[in-house]
């Protein structure tokens, strides 16, 4: 079916590929309350499921799961991002399941520190109710990918990076925004240095965003000479950036990035998006002015290849966009190229055999070539699946025009 606003394809002055924006209307997400035998206490979590492409409506759709901590501070931030990278081509549509903690210094420290009296972090204990209790529930009652992330900042970062290094295999990608790596003298530094000279963290990605904590003057360089409080936190996660390049041949997949101009509270936005685009710097289709007007270029070769990458980056099989391959060949049937437009809806159909609009698609393809018997095959095809008054209109006529 033709889109109703016919936005098939936005080339950038770079020659990139943008997708139309859904018309859904927008859900933050829901609140679940339940019992964790593991804490002893209920437990509240913020889930969003996916309104990008229909990711409410197509059961058979399953998605990336970010674990994210302090939910009731970064749970809306972290939703808009990820809703406006997929309608941007930039990442997989993701669920997002926000963690709230009735006490976050508990639940996202380790131990005791010197200089915070009176708390007794449970974070092991907390990180067990998310493997065994939290992870499991979300698992079974919502349609999820194998693919998870995990986010956290301040403490929360704290507990990213513990978890990382104790217990890596719990994520396939780690972010941590600012973490207070400074907790019981940098006890997580010191046991990472042995970790990340032996394990293997092939398959495992770590962002980590780093605020400016610094007085007016000094640099990075500069800073780890420093001992006062104020810069504690940033030489906390300087020196376990340095033991991570060290350290190399460990294939960890890392970036970090250092924001001059944000504190710690405001380098969570900024912070969540390079995550994310780093993490999924595989995924945007990449198309150039030159190879749509190519009427040689195999344009569905290319999401083809870019899929198959994106499968194994992602560890599970992740198909071309129904929408954007749609998009794309209603823009070559506009531009007569019949046979990438052939091509494209034939892709469509092969990959999605049970959804009414790719055949609507190749139906009218056989219409804009003259082929009759093939776009009224193809109309009813459609209408056997989904009954579509636009379809049926030129079912009808088709019909009518034969006798």
């Amino acid at each position: 079916m033709r889109p109703r606003i016919y936005i098939a394809v936005i080339l950038l002055s770079m020659g990139l590929l943008t997708r139309a924006q859904q018309s859904n209307p927008f859900i933050s997400g829901f609140e679940k309350t339940m019992p964790s035998i593991t804490l002893g206490s209920q437990r509240t979590v913020w889930i969003h499921i996916p309104t990008s492409h229909a990711g409410n409506k197509n059961g058979a759709a399953h998605y990336p799961v970010i674990y994210l901590l302090d939910g009731d501070a970064n749970f809306n931030s972290i939703v808009s991002v990820t809703e406006f990278m997929s309608n941007a081509g930039l990442c997989p549509p993701m669920i997002v399941v926000g963690v709230l903690h009735p006490a976050r210094m508990t639940d996202l420290t380790f131990g005791t520190d010197k200089e915070t009296p009176g708390i007794v972090g449970r974070g092991e204990k907390f990180m067990l109710y998310v493997e065994k209790e939290l992870m499991p529930y979300i698992e079974s009652n919502y349609p999820t990918a194998s693919y998870k992330i995990f986010i956290g900042h301040s403490v929360g970062g704290l507990t990213v990076v513990n978890t990382l290094i104790h217990h890596p295999n719990l994520f396939d990608a780690y972010v941590s925004l600012d973490g207070a790596l400074w907790w019981n003298d940098q006890q997580i530094v010191k046991e990472a240095k042995m970790t990340l000279a032996n394990t293997n963290y092939k398959g495992k990605t770590l962002f980590m965003a780093l605020a400016n904590r610094m007085e007016r003057g000094m640099d990075t360089l500069e800073v780890e000479k420093d001992t006062t409080e104020g810069t504690e936190l940033i030489r906390s996660n300087l020196e376990f950036i340095k033991d991570i390049f060290k350290n190399k041949t460990n294939q960890l997949r890392f970036k970090h990035a250092f924001y001059e101009n944000d504190d710690h509270s405001s380098v969570r936005l900024i912070g969540e998006y390079d995550a994310l685009r780093f993490i999924f710097d595989y995924y945007k289709l990449k198309i150039y002015n030159s190879e749509l007007d190519d009427p040689h270029f195999k344009l569905d070769s290319l999401l083809v290849t870019l899929y198959n990458n994106v499968s194994a980056q992602i560890g599970y099989l992740v198909k071309p966009d129904e929408s954007q391959v749609n998009n794309l060949g209603y823009h070559m049937l506009n531009q007569k190229q019949f046979i990438k437009a052939e091509a494209l809806f034939k892709l469509n159909v092969t990959n999605y055999p049970e959804t009414a609009n790719c055949y609507d698609g190749l139906g009218d393809f056989y219409l804009a070539k003259g082929d009759k018997l093939k776009a009224i095959e193809s109309f009813k095809k459609t209408l056997s699946l989904k009954a579509i008054p636009e379809t049926k209109e030129k079912l009808e006529t088709l019909l009518k025009e034969k006798k």
